[in-house]
Formats: structure tokens, C-alpha cells, sequence
């Protein structure tokens, strides 16, 4: 029948076992070895007392002269026994050279030959045996008593070696003590070691957290989004895969240990990771993504560090980007219907008037007017991304009140964008410039954006795209600063504002084009963007560093 031996679940209790075994072990190991050691030393020592005891016995004057009486044994018993009760030795027997004893512990025994070895003393040698008496096995010197020169009797004094074991094991009862406190102790402080362990663990053992771990490193690679953990001192604790990804980080390696300040990320989004306070869906933009970000700090009656999520919402800015602009053209549209409507019953008015001719001239007119707007705008850019994307502009900027004009200057051909270059980005790009520069020149005197787009060069050619308003223009003090995310001359909407020129960049710098702000010629800003025209090939060499990157201007990129 096989026997399963239990054995702790506990940390603190396979601790506790491992520690009892241990000092177990060495407490046998060096018990044996001072059991084997004290008894040689308990020896040895027994040795040398009985032997002293002995010489004393035999060089006593009274013992010599007591030898010569008639009756030794009546003057030597009482001071053998005084002996021994004063050396704490077990016997010393008093004899003749013919080994009939005038002394012994049990009287019975005088008169009786002694029982051990005497050759050597009769030779008046000292010596030393280890012999079993009438008392038992015991550690006994035997030596000569000399009187002038010649043996008159012999002097044999022992401990017997139940006396010298029992020495022993109290020595080694004392030194089994030692290591029963030492258990004690450490079984103590094993217990309150284990209670501030399960303190800190939540109560949690080791197979419980060990789970937990497996869990944990699951969990991480398994959640999308970006998660990023800091310790009290803001140094990256953990980050896992998709916080890699959206913060552009190679390796976890690169990052860990390092402080959030060291990662060359985008000035406010380190600041928001670097802050106290806890942040809430906050949009940062890095270099190519849109991020929405909450922080959250760790604390346990001090401050342990920061919870970081990170979500990538680029694609869904964009597709909101391209929502509001639908929006505006619905508005625009409505608007117009609306307009249109009214002209309608203008001329179903003049025709119910009898006024047929001039109902004809103003239809006629109010034809060749938007005809005449698309002509312009389809004969300047006729890639049909941007012509469509001037035309909504148009009608929305002059629903505010503002004239969007195409300038003359103006000559984009279909067919020169290259595929690298989506319509989303460029849509980006300039619909937001345009926006801006409706929203800056909306409410000036003879209010007017100017919008310019044309190509330059041929082998390394550009795509230049220029904004103009007659709003009130940028501060040179900020012409670095429009271009960050937040920024913003206006008070700031329900949701916020300062994003659009923020996109703008990114999306110029993802290109590797420039984008600058200057002060235009009528008053108000001018921003212009030039991007790199490159087929697919190029762009791939591009990706692969073979062709060199522009640098933006105006931007912190």
C-alpha cells in the first residue's frame, strides 16, 4: 500500500519545510560528528583524571605507611573512599603486587583479585586501559606505590563509561537545544513573514500567482490596444504589444527601464503621460497616428505609478474628418435647394406675369453663374478629387459668407497624383486648410480664401497646394506653434479645437513634404504645402531610404 505523504501547499509552509529539513540535517550531521568527538575528548579526559587521581593515591605518604601496618585495608578504605568522593572518580582500588585488593567501592570485593592488567606498573610504568570490572566497563589508570626503589603495592583508579557517555549526551542534549530554538525562531518569523507576504499578494498563494502571471502575459498580448505601465519615477515598467506599435517601439527591451521623457515622443503627449493628474480621452497625434489616450495613477498610500491605454484612432478621425465635411456639403445643399426654390418661383412668377423674356434671361443667368463656377474650377484642377472637394468648399464658404476663388495660377492635370498619395490624405490636407482659412477669414472686410494648386518640375516634381485668407493672420511668434495640437486663435467648441492644422502636418509629414505659414501679400496667412510626386517605385525606395526625405518646415515633426 503506497503512502502519500502530504506535503504544505502554502509558500510560506514549503519555506518552513524546506528550513526544518535543512537544520535537521545539519544538526544530525554535526551532532554525529560531536558525539564522536566529545566522547574521544570525554575519554581522553577520563584518561588523564583517573591517571592524576592515581599518581596522587600512590605518592600519598599515609598510603605507604598504612602498606606497612598489619591491616592496610582499615586505614586505606576510608581514605580511598574520601578520594573518590573528592575526585568524582568511580573507584580506586588499592592492591598488592599480587593483585588482592585492600580497597574497593563495594566492600564484599576486598580481599577479592583485582580484575585488569597489571604488568606494566609491576614494571613501575603508568598506564591507562579500557577494562570490564565488577562496576562495568570503565576508563581505569593503574600505577606502581614505590618504596625505596622497590614496587610495594599498585594504585588503580577508573570512571567507568556509562559515566563518560552520559557526559556526552548531556552535551549533546544542550546542543540539540540550540538548533529546536533556532526552528522556533525561524518558524516565527516565517509566520509573520508569510502574513505580510499574503498581505502585499492580497492573499494569494504561489500557484494562485503564478496563474495570475500566465493570465497577466495572455491578457497583454491578446488586448489591441496599447497599454503602458509606469513606475513611481515615470521609467516604463511594461508596455505591451500594441503600445509597441502605436508609439513606434521596436522592442520592449528599447523602452523598459527608460523614462517616459527619453522615448522622443511629441512634447504634449509626454507631458500628458508625465502629468499627476489623471487624463481622460485626450487626443495627441504622434508622427503618423491619432491617439486617444487615459491615464489612471496606481496608489497604495503612495504613489506607485500610472496606468496608460492607448487607442489608435487615425482611421476614425479621418472618416470624422470626412463626415463633417459631408455635413457641410448637405447644408450647402440644402441651402441651395432652398435658393434654388426661391429662383424657381421667381421665374414661375414672372412667367404667370406675362413676363416670359425675363423670366427666360434669369434662368439663363443664374445658369451661366454656376456653370461658370464649376468651368473655372474643373479648367484649373482637373484631377476629380480635388476639383470635387473645391466645389463642395465653395458652396459651404459662401453659405459663411465668404468667397473661395481658384486662382488663375492654378493647373493640376488628372492622372499627375501618384498612387502613394490617397485621396484621404489629400482631402485631409486641403480641406482642412481650406476650413481654416474659411473660419479665419469669415467676418473681415470683402471676406476672400485663394486656393492655388499646380505642379513644378518634372524628374523630382512637387505638388504644391497654397492657402490664402483675408482674415487676421498668423503671429510670427506662432508660426510654430499653429501647427500643434490644441492650438487655436478661437474659443474652443465642445470638442475642442486645434486639430485640424495638427493633421494637416502629419499627414505632410507622412509624405515627406514641407508645410510652412507665412503672412500673405493682402493681409491674412498664406499656408503652403509641397509634396514629393513619385510613382509607386520611388515611394518604395523612399520607405526603403534609398531616395532622401524632405524636411517640414514650421512643424515640430
Amino acid at each position: 500500500m503506497h503512502v502519500r505523504v502530504p506535503t504544505p501547499r502554502s509558500l510560506a509552509g514549503q519555506l518552513f519545510a524546506m528550513q526544518a529539513v535543512l537544520i535537521a540535517v545539519v544538526v544530525a550531521g554535526y551532532a554525529l560528528f560531536t558525539y564522536v568527538s566529545d566522547r574521544s575528548q570525554a575519554e581522553e579526559a577520563a584518561r588523564r583524571q583517573a591517571t592524576a587521581v592515581a599518581r596522587s593515591v600512590a605518592d600519598s605518604p599515609s598510603v605507604r605507611a598504612a602498606i606497612r601496618t598489619p591491616d592496610p585495608s582499615a586505614e586505606l578504605q576510608p581514605y580511598a573512599l574520601q578520594v573518590m568522593r573528592d575526585t568524582e572518580v568511580d573507584f580506586i582500588t588499592i592492591m598488592n603486587p599480587q593483585r588482592i585488593r585492600w580497597t574497593h567501592p563495594v566492600e564484599d570485593q576486598i580481599g577479592q583479585k583485582f580484575r585488569g592488567h597489571i604488568g606494566g606498573a609491576l614494571e613501575g610504568r603508568t598506564f591507562t586501559e579500557t577494562y570490564s570490572g565488577t562496576l562495568g566497563p570503565s576508563v581505569r589508570a593503574v600505577t606502581p606505590i614505590e618504596d625505596n626503589g622497590r614496587v610495594v603495592g599498585l594504585v588503580s583508579a577508573g570512571i567507568r563509561v556509562k559515566v563518560i557517555t552520559e557526559r556526552v549526551q548531556d552535551q549533546l542534549t544542550a546542543l540539540l537545544g540550540v538548533p529546536a530554538g533556532a526552528l522556533a525562531l525561524g518558524a516565527i518569523g516565517t509566520y509573520v513573514i508569510n502574513a505580510r507576504l499574503r498581505r502585499h499578494t492580497h492573499n494569494m498563494n504561489a500557484s494562485e500567482l503564478s496563474r495570475m502571471h500566465d493570465y497577466h502575459q495572455a491578457a497583454l498580448h491578446a488586448v489591441r490596444e496599447g497599454l503602458l505601465m509606469l513606475d513611481g519615477q515615470y521609467r516604463v515598467a511594461l508596455i505591451n504589444d500594441g503600445g509597441r506599435e502605436l508609439l513606434g517601439v521596436t522592442s520592449e527591451a528599447d523602452v523598459v527601464g527608460r523614462s517616459v521623457a527619453e522615448l522622443a515622443l511629441p512634447a504634449p503627449l509626454t507631458g500628458a503621460l508625465l502629468a499627476s493628474e489623471p487624463r481622460v480621452d485626450e487626443v495627441h497625434l504622434t508622427a503618423d497616428r491619432v491617439l486617444v489616450i487615459n491615464t489612471s495613477p496606481v496608489s497604495g498610500g503612495e504613489r506607485r505609478g500610472t496606468v496608460v491605454t492607448l487607442r489608435d484612432v487615425t482611421e476614425l478621425q479621418a472618416l470624422m474628418g470626412e463626415l463633417d465635411s459631408e455635413r457641410g456639403f448637405t447644408q450647402a445643399l440644402r441651402s441651395q435647394a432652398h435658393e434654388a426654390a426661391n429662383r424657381l418661383h421667381t421665374v414661375v412668377s414672372l412667367i404667370e406675369l406675362g413676363r416670359a423674356e425675363e423670366a427666360v434671361e434669369f434662368a439663363t443667368a443664374e445658369l451661366e453663374l454656376a456653370q461658370a463656377l464649376t468651368d473655372q474650377v474643373v479648367a484649373a484642377v482637373s484631377e476629380p478629387v480635388l476639383a470635387a472637394l473645391l466645389l463642395g468648399k465653395t458652396a459651404q464658404a459662401n453659405e459663411r459668407g465668404v468667397e473661395l476663388v481658384v486662382s488663375e495660377d492654378s493647373r493640376l492635370d488628372d492622372g499627375l497624383l501618384p498612387t502613394s498619395l490617397s485621396s484621404r490624405d489629400l482631402v485631409t490636407i486641403l480641406g482642412n486648410l481650406i476650413d481654416n482659412a474659411v473660419d479665419a477669414a469669415q467676418g473681415s472686410l470683402r471676406a476672400k480664401v485663394t486656393v492655388t494648386a499646380y505642379t513644378e518640375g518634372e524628374a523630382n516634381g512637387r505638388l504644391v497646394l497654397r492657402v490664402s485668407d483675408t482674415g487676421a493672420g498668423v503671429d510670427p511668434a506662432h508660426a510654430e506653434a499653429v501647427f500643434q495640437r490644441g492650438f487655436s486663435t478661437k474659443p474652443a467648441g465642445p470638442g475642442g479645437r486645434g486639430l485640424g492644422l495638427a493633421l494637416v502636418r502629419q499627414a505632410v509629414t507622412r509624405h515627406e513634404g514641407t508645410l510652412t505659414v507665412a503672412e500673405a501679400d493682402g493681409g491674412g496667412a498664406v499656408f503652403e504645402v509641397r509634396l514629393p510626386l513619385r510613382d509607386g517605385a520611388d515611394a518604395e525606395r523612399v520607405s526603403e531610404g534609398a531616395v532622401p526625405a524632405g524636411p517640414v518646415s514650421g512643424g515640430d515633426a
